[in-house]
Order: C-alpha cells, then sequence, then structure tokens
C-alpha cells in the first residue's frame, strides 16, 4: 500500500509508510497548548494517528468564561499519514522543528487560524517504556517545546486575538493503550496506578521543563528536568534527573492546590520553582480519558461533534476529570534572583502513591 510518505526518504524498514511495525497500539501524536501571561485565554489542540486502527482523530478546546469549549473529530485514515487535517481541524508544517499552523474552518461556531513558533530547539524526553508484567503498556518517544503564538479563535461569533499569548507543543509517537481496551487482562491482575506530573513553564527569556512518571512507592521510573534559554540548542541548556517535585493536594481531589519543585544540576545553583494553580482545564476535552471521544476510536468515516464543559461541575474522582492540566503562576528562585512566569501542571494520578499518601484507586 503506497502513500504520500513513500516519496520521502523517512522509511525506517523494508515496508510502506503505512504499516509502523505490528503492535496495533501505534500511534503519532501532535499536541499543543497556549494562554496569555497572566494565564487568562487557554486554548488546546490535540491530533492523533492510528496507523493499524486505520483512524485519526483531531481536538479543539477553548476555555471562556468558566466553560471548556469542544470541537471534537474523527475519520477514516485510509492509510494516507501524509494528510494532517480531521474534518474542520488541520495542521500544516511551515518549518519542521520551528514553526506549525493550525487551522479550523469554521464548524459549529469554532474556526480559528494560529501559528506556533519555537523559543528554542525541541527538547528530547527519555524514552518511555514500562511494562506490566510482561505486556508493553508504554514505549514512546516524546519531544517538547515551548513557543509564541500569533492569530485569532473565533466561538459563537466572539472573535478574539492570541498575539503575545505562550505555551507549549509536544510531539509523540510509538505505543500507548488507545482505541478500544483489550479484552484480555494483565495477570495477575492489579489495581491501576499511574502517577505523572509534566510543567512546561515559560518566563521571559527561557523556559523550565519538568516530568515525573513514578511508581506506587514514589520511585521514578522516567523523569527529567530542563532549564532551556531562549534560542538554545541542544547542547546549550541544563539537564538533568536531579529534580523533585512535592505536592500539596486539594482536599479529596487528586488535583494539587500549590507544588514545590527543587531543581539541580551539576555546577550550576539550585533552583527553586513554586506552582499557584490558576485555571482548570480537562484533558477529556482533547480525548483523554473521554468516555465516548476516547483516542482512537472508530466513530465512522467522518464524525464531528461540539461539547461544552462547565468548569465549575468538576466532579473529584470521576474518571474522566482526573487528568488535568491547570494554568500556574509559577515563580522560580535561584544564585540570588527571582523570577515570575506562567507554565502548566499537568496532573493524572490513579492508584496508589506514598509520597501524598493515595492507597486507593482515584479517591482518598
Amino acid at each position: 500500500m503506497l502513500t504520500q510518505g513513500d516519496d520521502y526518504p523517512i522509511h525506517q524498514t523494508a515496508e510502506p509508510i503505512a504499516y509502523s511495525g505490528t503492535d496495533r497500539n501505534f500511534y503519532d501524536r501532535y499536541f499543543f497548548n497556549g494562554y496569555q501571561a497572566d494565564g487568562s485565554g487557554f486554548f488546546a489542540v490535540a491530533f492523533g494517528v492510528y496507523p493499524h486502527l486505520n483512524v485519526a482523530d483531531a481536538h479543539f478546546s477553548v476555555v471562556r468564561g468558566g466553560v471548556q469549549h469542544c470541537l471534537h473529530a474523527s475519520r477514516l485514515l485510509a492509510m494516507e499519514r501524509m494528510d494532517l487535517s480531521v474534518g474542520p481541524i488541520k495542521i500544516e508544517i511551515i518549518e519542521p522543528l520551528n514553526i506549525l499552523r493550525i487551522v479550523v474552518r469554521e464548524h459549529e461556531g469554532f474556526s480559528a487560524d494560529l501559528t506556533f513558533t519555537g523559543r528554542a530547539f525541541p527538547v528530547e524526553e527519555p524514552r518511555f517504556t514500562r511494562r506490566i508484567g510482561p505486556r508493553t503498556f508504554m514505549d514512546y518517544t516524546r519531544m517538547t517545546q515551548n513557543g509564541h503564538w500569533a492569530g485569532w479563535i473565533e466561538i459563537d461569533g466572539v472573535r478574539e486575538d492570541v498575539g503575545g499569548s505562550v505555551g507549549t507543543r509536544d510531539r509523540s509517537w510509538g505505543v500507548r493503550p488507545i482505541g478500544a481496551s483489550d479484552p484480555q487482562p494483565t495477570v495477575p491482575q492489579q489495581v491501576p496506578q499511574f502517577f505523572w506530573l509534566w510543567s512546561p513553564v515559560n518566563f521571559a527569556d527561557a523556559s523550565l521543563f519538568f516530568h515525573i512518571n513514578a511508581d506506587g512507592a514514589g520511585k521514578p521510573w522516567n523523569s527529567r528536568a530542563v532549564w532551556c534559554p531562549d534560542k538554545a540548542g541542544p547542547d546549550d541548556r541544563i539537564e538533568t534527573e536531579h529534580a523533585s517535585m512535592s505536592l500539596t493536594l486539594m482536599p479529596g481531589r487528586r488535583h494539587a492546590s500549590s507544588a514545590s519543585l527543587i531543581l539541580e544540576a551539576d555546577g550550576q545553583p539550585a533552583r527553586h520553582a513554586v506552582f499557584q494553580p490558576i485555571t482548570t482545564f480537562l484533558m477529556r476535552g482533547l480525548g483523554y480519558g473521554h468516555p465516548t471521544w476516547g483516542h482512537g476510536g472508530w466513530k465512522g468515516e467522518l464524525v464531528i461533534e461540539r461539547e461544552d464543559i462547565d468548569l465549575s461541575d468538576i466532579v473529584p474522582g470521576r474518571p474522566d476529570h482526573l487528568h488535568i492540566q491547570a494554568v500556574c503562576k509559577v515563580t522560580v528562585s535561584g544564585d540570588g534572583q527571582t523570577e515570575v512566569g506562567t507554565g502548566i501542571l499537568e496532573q493524572f494520578i490513579i492508584g496508589a502513591y506514598a509520597p501524598l499518601g493515595l492507597t486507593s484507586l482515584a479517591a482518598d
């Protein structure tokens, strides 16, 4: 099966680009978010390709007036991975690893024209490989990049300019659970456990990145912190695995009321970053954990749907409300200097996590 990708020198195996190994859970994904320096005007985009499920889906979500407005779209991939559009949502790569454009043609009150420009060369995170017993649960690579936004978003006839907004994009590819759940359980069966924090932050002339995946005892199995000045290349930034984040949880919730990050690197002064959440964004608006719009699900040849979520009605412990991104004011200090920026604290905590005294699946 030949497709457009086969005319580019990008092959990794002897097979056509339409095939990605043999794991049905292979995926290829784009993610973007953006917000003003005061934390207002949050928006996000997700676009996924699932070659072996023959599905592509896209999601566009905007927070305005305490409501998260979402546009979901899914289509038959038809084995053509070079077509970066699903219904009205389209991604254009203007300059690889630097400039990308997102266009949303008018549909159900949504339209947008947005351009992302990177602040520095993308950060390649450590490869994420996690098994449950002998079965591969995750095996993927991700790159992350902070940047500036230009353009506009229109919702229900109200257009707002996003000029001056900052944000983050990532690209990941590999294996993670997608589409219909596997009916064959992993054995011996155990209570699900997943601890994930991700915190890209934009300062005036630099970016801070931190993430951690940890087991129930609190031992990290994937973690990295990066301090990245603007325009920095791979050799011009500080990267370390000597970083730790502590959370103070909201009563009855698995979401932070505040967080504190300590970053240490050889030959560098320690940095201390304090996160104060401002706005909550439900990742279900981009398909993550969504009860009907989960990633890679077969909806039909082309299906598009609008959804509006009242953010004042977040139910603690509800499965599709656990995974969030909190827009935060972030204050970093070190070497006698203090700087204030804006960033994200993404949180997805299920099951046990000893450092926070969590023992149940979703509530304690």
